[in-house]
């Protein structure tokens, strides 16, 4: 068990291994991580946040094994876990030290509860993505990844996003990321997006100028939640002249492990499970989810 190989070596050095600690100390940290544990936190690096039922279905295991492997994680220092709603499931989100075992150069996930429907989505997404849902699949990358490449200073060639044709705050292009980008067995780029509530008429024209220009883009779809959100988003592909492009599908349930869109969250959940976020970032994502 990871916890208590955690303390059998921290009994042996007399403190944990700090990031500076010697190579050797590094290394024996390192060696806690089984490959079931690296397979967890490569998922968990891909997302803000996911919940045991997703552990569960990425490791093809009973909840009992889904629920011990977080554990230890947790335990470890690799991961956070909290219980944000009554009735469902704990999220899981990677920490920097899970991130640093794995190898990986993305930032540690920050919690937004306003994304929290999303974010519980996306990751069934990505695992049915991932089980063969959409077909044969070369790749497979997830929002956050993309934007984590896309900002790197050593980035070379062009940015992942999809370019909207108008400048930002810094006199950057703006860009846009779909929720996960696949590549097809034989090549082909698919843009999925999943669109729980629906964007302003603006917003989702220059989403669909922002396709209709990049040529990288084979295939766009769409997953809804109902038939009226649907309806917009052909209008606007429609609007933009890639209606041959763009299809819409509605979603056959809401994502499980999260609450149904319209519930409202007082500032006192926000202040608790996100205690570094400004009052005011706060004030107005908890009003976005009433």
């Amino acid at each position: 068990m990871i916890s208590r190989a955690l303390r059998a070596l921290r009994k042996v050095t007399g403190h944990q291994a700090q990031p500076g600690a010697p190579a050797s100390q590094r290394a024996a940290r390192a060696a806690l991580i089984t490959e079931r544990d690296r397979l967890v936190l490569e998922f968990l690096a891909e997302h803000r946040l996911v919940v045991t039922p997703q552990v569960q279905a990425l490791l093809a295991a009973k909840p009992r094994v889904a629920q011990d492997c977080l554990r230890n994680l947790r335990e470890g220092g690799y991961v956070e876990q909290q219980r944000i709603f009554d009735g469902f499931p704990a999220c899981s989100r990677i920490t920097r030290k899970g991130l640093a075992a794995i190898g990986s150069r993305l930032p540690a996930p920050r919690f937004d509860l306003a994304c929290y429907q999303h974010d519980v989505g996306l990751g069934w997404l990505w695992l049915a993505a991932r089980a063969g849902t959409f077909g044969a699949l070369s790749e497979l990358r997830s929002e956050r990844e993309m934007r984590s490449l896309d900002a790197r200073a050593d980035r070379s060639g062009r940015a992942l996003g999809v370019g909207l044709g108008i400048t930002g705050p810094r006199g950057r292009e703006q860009l846009h990321y779909p929720d996960l980008l696949l590549q097809t067995a034989t090549g082909k780029q698919v843009a999925l997006e999943l669109e729980l509530t629906g964007k302003s008429r603006i917003r989702l024209a220059q989403i669909m100028l922002g396709y209709s220009t990049d040529a990288r883009i084979d295939a766009v779809l769409y997953l809804v939640p109902h038939r009226q959100l649907g309806d917009r988003v052909s209008q606007a592909a429609r609007r933009a002249g890639i209606n041959d492009r763009v299809s819409v599908q509605l979603l056959a349930a809401p994502p499980q492990g999260a609450p149904e869109p319209g519930r409202s969250f007082g500032r006192s959940l926000w202040r608790e499970h996100a205690p570094h976020a400004s009052a005011q970032r706060g004030h107005s994502e908890a009003r976005a989810q009433q």
